[in-house]
């Protein structure tokens, strides 16, 4: 029994350091993201990144199964097909949450009010897990109240008019806690670096329409306008960057990260994503941290440690962190 624990424990912990770290990863890379899709496009960005991330988790999927270290790597007609199953569901879902959010940014919804609007996929993924039969504990819920509080004070929300943008990012963010749920289902039953691989290709391909649509006018006209975009160095260094860390890698240790993890409180790790962006800008770019911000993160990071505290008294469940 004590071992049993001490397994669990130290699953529980990998689980933790992969999701936070993959935060850190998504809040220091939005400057480089905003760059490229301010000069490439944002679907042209988005669809790119998504194709390069592809082939280097396909390079990494070939090392793997070179060194025999692929975990669940499919041998079946069966396991395949749940495989590429779970990659275009989770891949559908992350390419219109990501493309939603754009849309409603590119419409004039503020910095602040979006990340706000979006964050609140933490609320929407315990109610969702309801209807899924997996009950979170009360601490759980108050831990999500406090998140939600933290991340309002975090991204300091002035106006609460809805406007088509935030009711678009309001989609975004049930997207986003579709593609957590997803992950949460496939993750323990199929090869992880595979899954996000396909999870890529899929938003990659989807993207091509709104990028071909938007980005190129749907015109060959429009296309040679855009393709000086693919000479500059500050653009591909961008896309480079989001392509290796916040694609192939922060994504992957996403799905790692939520194998056999309560998906609300894996959900509340990931919103440190902001909490990271803030304090990257005031680490690397010298920006200053109001009273409201630095008590909006304090926040967070107590509600993700509450959520996780053991209740005593409360027999454990398979579906309960």
């Amino acid at each position: 029994m004590k071992d049993m624990f001490r397994k669990n424990k130290s699953s529980h912990i990998w689980n933790v350091l992969a999701l936070i770290t993959a935060s850190v990863i998504w809040g220091t890379a939005f400057v480089s993201q905003s760059t490229g899709g301010d000069i490439m496009g944002p679907y042209s960005f988005n669809c790119i990144r998504s194709f390069i991330a592809t082939l280097v988790l396909l390079i990494v999927i070939k090392v793997l199964d070179m060194l025999k270290l692929s975990g669940k790597k499919p041998e079946t007609k069966e396991e395949k097909k749940l495989l590429w199953i779970g990659g275009i569901l989770c891949g559908t879902a992350l390419c219109i949450a990501s493309n939603l959010q754009q849309v409603a940014i590119n419409m004039g919804t503020e910095t602040g009010k979006a990340g706000f609007l979006t964050a609140i996929y933490i609320l929407i993924i315990p109610i969702l897990s309801i209807f899924l039969k997996k009950m979170c504990s009360w601490n759980v819920w108050v831990g999500v109240a406090i998140a939600l509080f933290g991340m309002y004070l975090l991204c300091a929300v002035e106006s609460w008019n809805l406007k088509t943008a935030d009711l678009l990012l309001i989609a975004c963010a049930f997207m986003f806690a579709i593609q957590i749920l997803c992950i949460d289902y496939f993750a323990p039953k199929v090869d992880n670096v595979r899954l996000s691989c396909i999870q890529f290709l899929t938003t990659a391909v989807l993207t091509i329409i709104p990028m071909v649509w938007f980005d190129w006018g749907h015109s060959f006209e429009g296309f040679i306008n855009w393709s000086p975009a693919l000479t500059n160095k500050s653009a591909w260094g961008s896309l480079l960057f989001a392509a290796v860390f916040s694609s192939g890698i922060a994504y992957t240790l996403q799905i790692i990260g939520q194998n056999n993890f309560n998906p609300t409180i894996a959900s509340m790790l990931m919103s440190l994503e902001s909490v990271f962006s803030v304090l990257a800008g005031f680490v690397f770019l010298n920006q200053t941290l109001s009273v409201n911000e630095l008590f909006g993160c304090l926040l967070i990071f107590t509600a993700i440690i509450f959520a996780q505290l053991p209740i005593a008294g409360k027999k454990s469940k398979a579906n309960e962190t």
